[in-house]
C-alpha cells in the first residue's frame, strides 16, 4: 500500500514538473525567442484639435499625416473642438489622449484634477489672438468699452481670460462679476455672424477668427495681444497630454512629440504649401476655405513654435487667479510641464532645449 502511494506520488509530481515545463514553453514563445517582450497590441491614439491658425500644427500634421505615419500600426482619431474648456473635458473622461489647447484651459484643467490630469508637452504657437471692435460702437479707449457687449469663444477660455484681465487693468468688470461690460460666449463662427449683424461691440478671438472680424466684419483692431506681453511672445497654444496615457505609452508620446517639432520646421521653412494645407484642411472641417489675404494676415499674426513658452503660461495663470477661476488659493503649478521627452528629440536634432521656469 505504501509502495501504491510512493508510485501515484511520483506520477503526480512527474505530471506538475511536465506542466511547469510547458506553461514555461508558452511564456516564452509570448516573449520571444530572445527573451523580449512582444510589441503591445496596436493602441488608438485620440487626437483634439481647435479649426484655427492658432492650431496649424495639428492641421498641417494631420493633413501631411505627419503624426499617423509617426504612429506606426496604431490608429489615429481626431476630434475638433470651439473652445479648451471642452477639449480639457474630454480628456479629463479618457476620450483625447493628446490635444492641442491654450494655456488657461490646460491650467484649469491641472487645478482641478489635483495635478493628475494632464501635463503639457510641447508649445504649438505664440500670438495669434487680437481684440477686435465694430466701428459703429465707438469704441476708441478703454473708458468706452462701459456698458459695451463683446463675446469670447468660452468663459475660462485663453481669449475670455485675456478680456476680463484687460478689463480688470482698466477698472471694468463683465455683468456677471457686477460690472457693466456684457460678456457673451460663443462659437466662433457665431461670433462673426453677430458681428456683422451688429448684436455685438467685440471679440476677443483667435485666428483666423480675428482677420475674418476685420476683413468680413470691417472691424478694427483695438488690441493686438502682443502688444501687451514681453517681447510680444505669450504662448497661445499648448499640446497637454493625458498623464495615464503618457506613463502607459511613453513611445507613442515620443513619436508624436517628433512629428510635433518636424512639423513646426516644415510650416516655418515652407509656409506657402502649409497655408494651402491649413486651408484644405478647414474646408473639410468646416466647409468654406479661407480668402487667401485672410490666411496671409493669421500667420503674420503668430509664430509657430514648440516653445512652450513657461513663463508667459504662468503669468496667465495669475491673471485667472485674479479674476476668482482658480480657486481661493493660487494653485501650485510645479508639475505641470514635462518637457523632458521633447528636450530629448531637440537634443537628438541638434536643437536648443526648451525651458520650464
Amino acid at each position: 500500500m505504501k509502495s501504491s502511494s510512493r508510485h501515484y506520488l511520483k506520477l503526480f509530481s512527474l505530471s506538475f514538473l511536465l506542466l511547469f515545463v510547458l506553461a514555461a514553453c508558452g511564456e516564452a514563445q509570448t516573449t520571444g525567442s530572445t527573451g523580449t517582450p512582444t510589441p503591445s497590441p496596436p493602441i488608438t491614439v485620440n487626437l483634439g484639435y481647435f479649426p484655427n491658425i492658432t492650431h496649424a500644427i495639428a492641421l498641417v500634421g494631420v493633413a501631411n499625416k505627419t503624426f499617423e505615419k509617426a504612429f506606426g500600426a496604431n490608429t489615429l482619431k481626431v476630434t475638433t473642438f470651439n473652445a479648451g474648456p471642452n477639449l480639457i473635458e474630454a480628456l479629463q473622461a479618457g476620450s483625447i489622449d493628446i490635444g492641442y489647447v491654450g494655456p488657461n484651459p490646460a491650467i484649469n484643467g491641472y487645478v482641478t484634477g489635483h495635478g493628475q490630469t494632464l501635463r503639457i508637452i510641447a508649445g504649438a504657437s505664440s500670438g495669434g489672438a487680437l481684440f477686435i471692435v465694430r466701428p459703429g460702437a465707438n469704441i476708441k479707449s478703454a473708458a468706452d468699452l462701459a456698458g459695451k457687449k463683446l463675446a469670447t469663444p468660452q468663459k475660462g477660455g485663453t481669449q475670455d481670460i485675456s478680456l476680463r484681465y484687460y478689463l480688470q487693468k482698466h477698472n471694468l468688470k463683465s455683468t456677471d462679476d457686477g460690472g457693466s461690460v456684457q460678456i457673451l460666449p460663443a462659437d466662433n463662427s457665431v461670433i462673426l455672424n453677430e458681428f456683422k449683424q451688429g448684436q455685438i461691440d467685440g471679440a476677443w478671438v483667435p485666428e483666423p477668427w480675428a482677420s475674418r472680424l476685420v476683413q468680413e466684419g470691417k472691424g478694427t483692431v483695438f488690441v493686438d495681444e502682443r502688444t501687451l506681453w514681453p517681447n510680444n511672445k505669450f504662448v497661445t497654444t499648448n499640446v497637454v497630454v493625458r498623464k495615464a496615457f503618457l506613463d502607459q505609452h511613453p513611445d507613442v508620446v515620443a513619436e508624436f512629440l517628433k512629428a510635433h517639432v518636424e512639423t513646426v520646421q516644415y510650416i516655418n521653412k515652407n509656409l506657402p504649401d502649409a497655408e494651402k494645407l491649413v486651408n484644405d484642411q478647414l474646408q473639410t472641417l468646416t466647409g468654406k476655405p479661407l480668402a487667401q489675404s485672410v490666411l496671409d494676415q493669421s500667420f503674420k499674426d503668430l509664430d509657430i513654435t514648440y516653445d512652450p513658452l513657461a513663463k508667459s503660461l504662468f503669468t496667465s495663470a495669475n491673471n485667472a487667479f485674479s479674476l476668482g477661476f482658480l480657486g481661493d488659493s493660487k494653485p501650485d503649478l510645479s508639475h505641470i510641464y514635462d518637457l523632458d521627452p521633447l528636450n530629448k528629440i531637440l537634443k537628438d536634432k541638434g536643437l536648443a532645449t526648451v525651458a520650464a521656469s
